[in-house]
């Protein structure tokens, strides 16, 4: 097997939204193409730096008598995915960030946030994207929760932001995410 420059890619954003998000017990996709139930809704643009992925193991070696390292044991796998979202004006986005129960109205008629200590809720997660050569990728995230917000700059010359952390936790069969390609 030779080196194929033609399987190096980059990830575009779907044109007309690459983020949703959706109640836990969302029928979910199970391909790359098939349509999202309409319980998913957009959160709009997110900033030039895309969409990051951490999903590596923690192990630990266990080390016999003479310092012979005899076994390797996964400790912990989390699997997060990273994002700033930039519709600071979109309730979607606000009730993701904020909480569903801690953002009402409308921007028509005034919209409330509440900042507290509540627990954010579960949701599912849908992230799609187009690879060189018309490939389409849909990341399925079953059930995570917003468990880090950044700093949020208000300033002149730069987009209001939230750059937001979700954490997933395993579904029914143990994973944390699926992920879904197929040339369009």
């Amino acid at each position: 097997m030779a080196n194929d420059a033609t399987k190096v890619t980059v990830g575009k954003p779907k044109v007309g939204g690459s983020i949703y998000r959706a109640p836990l017990g969302t029928t979910l996709p199970t391909d790359a193409t098939t349509a999202l139930d309409a319980a998913f809704k957009c959160l709009g643009y997110v900033s030039e730096d895309g969409v990051t992925n951490n999903n590596s193991p923690e192990t630990e070696n266990i080390k016999a008598w003479g310092g012979d390292t005899v076994l390797n044991v996964l400790t912990s796998k989390e699997d997060t995915f990273g994002f700033t979202l930039l519709e600071a004006m979109n309730i979607d986005v606000l009730k993701t960030v904020y909480g569903e129960d801690n953002v009402t109205g409308t921007l028509a008629d005034g919209i409330t946030i509440k900042a507290n200590a509540s627990a954010m809720e579960q949701a599912s997660y849908v992230i799609e994207m187009i690879y060189n050569d018309n490939v389409l990728k849909r990341v399925v995230v079953p059930a995570a929760s917003v468990s880090e917000v950044g700093e949020i700059t208000y300033a002149d010359g730069e987009a209001v932001g939230y750059e937001t952390t979700l954490a997933c936790v395993p579904d029914a069969t143990g994973n944390t995410h699926y992920e879904y390609l197929v040339k369009a």
